[in-house]
């Protein structure tokens, strides 16, 4: 049975896209120190993506825009973008496993397993290839909106976030529906 993992990052952002990943790991290519994505360090992160990419059977990454992120909501924006990272994987899983409580509608069958990034190898390769894409969507940000801080904080409200909020405003790629930036507008 050919399974695939996959995870989304950014839903708790205040700014920007909702990133996800599916992946379908090779059997017979260990890749060690694969786990949550949170848990390693970004030099961590940015070797296991390569060595994810390069060793995987297939894996694709997909996003939901900020526009979709207001229009739907954030959870079913980041259930669309896991849709797309699954449809976009270039051999067909038989299963999906899914980090959280959810799952995206798939053609095929599907379980969601909460901390499955932590525990399941297929789910924290998902994790990981989509934080890093991410993380590199929220570095060109931070050169068009240095203020913020996205290089740091990815768009999560740190407290330097807030107050560069509460002095200069929103900025485009903020999401106008979440409450506390939604706040500051009104």
């Amino acid at each position: 049975m050919l399974k695939c993992g996959c995870d989304e990052v950014g839903r708790g952002s205040a700014v920007a896209e909702v990133y996800a990943a599916a992946v379908i790991l090779n059997p017979a290519v260990a890749i060690p120190g694969l786990t949550d994505s949170k848990k390693l360090s970004s030099k961590k992160r940015e070797i296991l993506a390569e060595q994810i990419k390069r060793d995987a059977l297939s894996w694709c990454i997909a996003y939901s825009s900020l526009e979709e992120v207001e229009k739907l909501n954030v959870h079913y924006a980041s259930l669309l973008a896991m849709k797309r990272a699954i449809d976009g994987l270039s051999i067909r899983p038989d299963k999906v496993l899914v980090d959280g409580k959810y799952t995206p509608n798939v053609m095929m069958e599907a379980t969601a397993i909460v901390k499955g990034d932590a525990t399941v190898p297929e789910i924290s390769a998902a994790s990981i290839i989509a934080k890093v894409a991410r993380d590199h969507c929220l570095m060109k940000y931070h050169l068009l909106y240095p203020v913020y801080g996205f290089h740091e904080n990815m768009g999560y409200l740190t407290p330097q976030h807030l107050a560069a909020l509460r002095e200069f405003g929103p900025c485009p790629i903020h999401r106008k529906t979440y409450k506390p930036i939604r706040e500051l507008l009104y």
